[in-house]
């Protein structure tokens, strides 16, 4: 299996200098790695989300029927017509 030197990486470089211009490459940067990041995170298991779901207090039964009932839910009232 070949492996990449410099000379092939400054190329690649170069080429994507070109297709994307200067004023879009700090852009496509940090997506790349915020990508990265996310791809990391998901396979160990581990991100931000997860902590914010424990850090949170359990509903109560009372909250949770409040959050169930909706004014929408509720029957229309009668109306003289």
């Amino acid at each position: 299996m070949p492996n990449i030197g410099p000379m092939e990486l400054i190329v690649v470089l170069v080429i994507v200098l070109l297709v994307f211009g200067p004023k879009r490459l700090p852009g496509l940067g940090k997506q790349l790695g915020s990508g990265m990041r996310e791809f990391k995170d998901s396979i160990s298991g581990s991100s931000k989300d997860d902590d914010e779901e424990t850090d949170r207090p359990a509903l109560t039964a009372a909250q949770k029927a409040d959050a169930v009932v909706d004014p929408a839910d509720k029957p229309a009232s009668k109306t003289s017509a």
